[in-house]
């Protein structure tokens, strides 16, 4: 019999506390077995603070699919200059209750936690290749560089406003 994989409350609490011992803040869990293997499915778990460099899979050309399971989670679309052109928000308690997005080949995007942890179903074509998987966009930091976590706090404040006190 093929492997039969639950997706449940344990393997997301597991998920979770791994990620919390990454230095990305974010871990993947594959129900695919090889990196040929076609479509790909899997668990992507973000912890908030996680940052995805904004990147694009333009060649080869492969649409990408998020359905958020648990948290809230925002898709940001940005024009090839890197202006934010769109944003997205999905899970828990969002407008419309939209719970994912199906994202054509080429467009620039990244994803952010906006709860403490977001679980997160993923579906792209295979197979993988680390070389041409993503083209990065130029205009957005590294995610090693300092300015990273200064970029995904302007990001998140574009997408959820911090709320300010007022002055006493």
């Amino acid at each position: 019999m093929p492997k039969v994989q639950l997706l449940t409350d344990s393997l997301f609490r597991d998920l979770i506390e791994q990620a919390s011992h990454t230095p990305r803040r974010r871990i993947n869990f594959n129900f695919h077995e090889s990196p040929d293997d076609n479509p790909h499915r899997f668990l992507n778990v973000f912890l908030e603070g996680s940052y995805v460099r904004p990147h694009r899979h333009l060649d080869p050309p492969k649409s990408e699919a998020f359905l958020v399971l648990e948290g809230r989670m925002a898709v940001i679309l940005f024009a090839d200059d890197g202006k934010v052109e769109h944003s997205l928000l999905l899970g828990n308690g969002v407008e419309d209750n939209a719970k994912g997005v199906d994202l054509p080949p080429g467009l620039w995007h990244t994803v952010v936690a906006l709860t403490p942890h977001a679980v997160c179903y993923e579906v792209k074509p295979g197979p993988w290749n680390p070389a041409t998987d993503k083209e990065f966009a130029s205009w957005a930091p590294e995610e090693s560089r300092p300015e990273a976590a200064a970029y995904l706090a302007e990001l998140i404040d574009l997408v959820q406003p911090r709320s300010v006190s007022p002055r006493r």
